[in-house]
């Protein structure tokens, strides 16, 4: 399926975060095209996760705009959640349901196109499906939360730590998967401490101050 369209473009303008009386993050700027990611690197409470939440929707900005497709994301927000996915630390598993119950629940919850059991196979959960969600390893757990992005394509993803606990496949796997997104037309800002090797992908450094790895984006003065 794919997820290009002309206009679909995520742009940041002057974007700060402020958490209690300490500021995060100020002044960043950053336009992704389709199929193209943004990598946040920095050391922890830089501010990676926050980022992540408030392009999710989750936190306000203390500044600046963010844009989608064109639009301020404030004049429709209903509109662009349904057009994001954002994986973040917690797994979102009860423990005693079954591994299928839990993702049918998030199936039903976001009115999923794609088969629960299409998505388990695709992260190699399969031989899961009918375990207590209690009884999955931390990979396990990280995996079910990709399975989780598979539901239904959505042209954003905001991904906190998404190889964290995995082995090398399923590092493998979370390239693979990012790849087929960019692939499709989707853009994607990706925190993560391991080095993942995302094509098309911007490089951003959060602390005192915020610096970018090339000129694809920008802080401002």
């Amino acid at each position: 399926m794919t997820l290009k369209s002309p206009d679909q473009s995520l742009t940041a303008t002057g974007l700060a975060c402020r958490r209690a009386e300490r500021m995060l993050f100020s002044a960043l700027n950053f336009t992704l095209a389709p199929g193209q990611a943004l990598m946040l690197r920095g050391p922890n409470g830089s501010g990676k996760s926050s980022l992540l939440r408030l392009l999710a929707g989750l936190l306000p900005a203390a500044e600046g705009t963010l844009l989608w497709r064109g639009r301020e994301v404030s004049d429709d927000r209903a509109a662009y959640r349904a057009d994001l996915a954002y994986l973040g630390h917690l797994d979102a598993l009860k423990g005693q349901l079954l591994v299928r119950e839990n993702l049918q629940f998030w199936a039903d919850l976001i009115g999923a196109t794609v088969p629960v059991e299409n998505a388990l196979a695709k992260v190699g959960l399969s031989p899961c499906a009918d375990f207590p969600a209690q009884h999955l390893s931390a990979g396990q757990r990280r995996r079910f939360g990709l399975a989780r992005l598979l539901l239904k394509p959505v042209p954003i993803w905001l991904l906190d730590e998404p190889s964290t606990a995995l082995d090398a496949n399923g590092q493998k796997l979370v390239l693979d998967l990012i790849s087929r997104h960019q692939a499709a037309g989707g853009v994607a800002v990706i925190s993560s401490h391991d080095d993942l090797a995302v094509a098309q992908a911007t490089t951003l450094v959060l602390g005192s101050p915020a610096r970018y790895a090339d000129a694809g984006v920008g802080a401002g003065e």
